[in-house]
């Protein structure tokens, strides 16, 4: 077992992810998926597969 803390995803980066259309959520790799969730560094990849559903932060 992880000697770690487990960390809990955050529920509303869990309810974003649910609410996405299917052939978007089927594009998305675990890894993808754990780094949204966890609030982790988004890869590329994810942030191309998500450009449609999400809002630049401004300055």
């Amino acid at each position: 077992m992880d000697s770690e803390k487990k960390e809990k995803p955050d529920p509303q980066r869990v309810a974003v992810l649910r609410s996405l259309p299917l052939e978007i959520k089927e594009q998305i790799s675990g890894e993808e998926a754990e780094a949204f969730m966890y609030n982790r560094e988004l890869p590329d990849s994810l942030l191309k597969k998500l450009k449609d559903y999400i809002e630049e932060e401004k300055p």
